[in-house]
């Protein structure tokens, strides 16, 4: 019996091939899609795929009223929907883009595929390691007959091309760390991702039970809602916001398994507004390849911006969300030049991958196994923060220990 690691790993690499004897429509053929969140970052995602050839937005579901009056204006004879299960019902649908709060990806991730969807599922793909595994057996069960893509979209840059001809034994030699950072600023009194409270944000135009999904029952706060990245009840913090786009791409470049062990320290050291989550955080990953990932992160100053650097013993690969630069260790490669990444970006990568993959053209650049690994690693990093302890990962029991 094929292992579970083995069966997602052969659903990523003989995606295309499955799906060509199933329901792939062809290159000219028009893709509908629905959207599950059309809020901020829903809107980005439904935006670029429309941008792209032969798409139409034929449905859009979400539990705030005036979610689907704007959606409108993007697409305008789209079906709105309150409950997103009328939007799974249309057999019009091809695909499904779920830009849903964190802790309701695995609802939405698992009911779309059991509606026979091809699904774009909004990062970081898991909340949680029970739902990751729902998730997998939603996959399991589609038999590679559906298209899924992560929406780590790094993974479908230029760099990424890049950084995969860098990494060589003569250029690198043996890895040891990856050194990351992710920082911001914002101007005072306008905290990150604080967004306001408006007057209709009530329970006649917002179906609260809906956003509480299988989050602890709570009463109707449109402050939650609204601003639900604060909370541990429906958010994972920054690690779930931008450490994943950092893992996801070394993990997709450099094919690392879930850590071993991983130790989170920080704070809420700027912002007292009411969030949870911290604003100051230092992440420290190990991995059975021998190699360590440290991802600092804060939003008090951005001076050292968004980064990543993997040191080899010959040489060091430095990506940035403008550039990927290889710089030679001159004391192992004395006649190494230095190299700056040249491969250009497509429009809409990742999306454009997404639909490509759906005409049977392409295949995932974030397939689900990976989606998968970032969403481990970023829970056990919020688990080692909550129980103020380092964590492990226990691979036979498939635990955080």
């Amino acid at each position: 019996m094929q292992s579970r690691r083995n069966f997602i790993g052969k659903v990523a690499t003989g995606l295309a091939g499955t799906l060509a004897a199933s329901n792939v429509l062809g290159a000219s053929d028009r893709i509908h899609i629905g959207i599950i969140g059309p809020g901020a970052r829903g809107s980005e995602i439904l935006r670029e795929a429309l941008s792209l050839p032969n798409v139409e937005c034929v449905g859009a579901a979400d539990v705030y009223t005036r979610r689907l009056e704007d959606v409108r204006k993007i697409a305008p004879d789209a079906k709105t929907y309150l409950d997103y299960r009328h939007l799974l019902d249309d057999r019009d649908v091809d695909a499904v883009l779920i830009a849903t709060p964190q802790h309701l990806h695995c609802e939405h991730f698992t009911a779309a595929l059991d509606a026979g969807k091809h699904v774009y599922q909004e990062k970081t793909m898991a909340f949680t390691v029970a739902h990751a595994k729902r998730m997998r057996a939603a996959v399991e069960q589609a038999g590679g007959r559906r298209v899924v893509q992560v929406g780590h979209q790094w993974t479908s840059t230029g760099a990424l091309t890049d950084a995969l001809g860098f990494l060589t034994g003569d250029l690198m030699g043996k890895i040891t760390a990856i050194d990351a950072h992710m920082y911001r600023n914002t101007p005072h009194g306008k905290p990150q991702w604080a967004r306001p409270v408006y007057p209709d944000m009530n329970p006649e135009n917002i179906v609260w039970k809906s956003f509480l999904g299988d989050a602890p029952e709570r009463p109707f706060d449109p402050n939650r809602y609204i601003n639900w990245r604060f909370f541990w009840d429906y958010s994972g913090g920054n690690v779930y916001e931008n450490m994943c786009h950092q893992l996801a791409f070394w993990y997709k470049a450099m094919d690392l398994k879930i850590p071993t062990a991983v130790t989170m320290t920080g704070g809420l050291y700027l912002w007292k507004d009411g969030r949870e989550v911290p604003d100051t955080m230092n992440v420290g990953m190990v991995h059975s390849e021998e190699l360590m990932f440290q991802w600092t992160s804060g939003f008090g100053n951005d001076s050292l911006g968004v980064s990543e650097d993997v040191l080899g013993e010959n040489g060091t690969i430095t990506h940035t969300p403008q550039s990927l630069r290889y710089a030679p260790q001159k004391v192992n490669r004395r006649e190494g030049n230095e190299m700056l990444g040249s491969t250009r970006n497509q429009r809409a990568g990742h999306m454009a991958n997404f639909l490509d993959s759906i005409r049977g053209a392409a295949t995932p650049n974030c397939p689900f196994d990976l989606g998968y690994r970032v969403a481990i690693a970023c829970r056990m990093a919020v688990e080692s923060y909550r129980q103020q302890r380092t964590v492990r990962w226990d691979a036979s029991k498939e635990e955080i220990v």
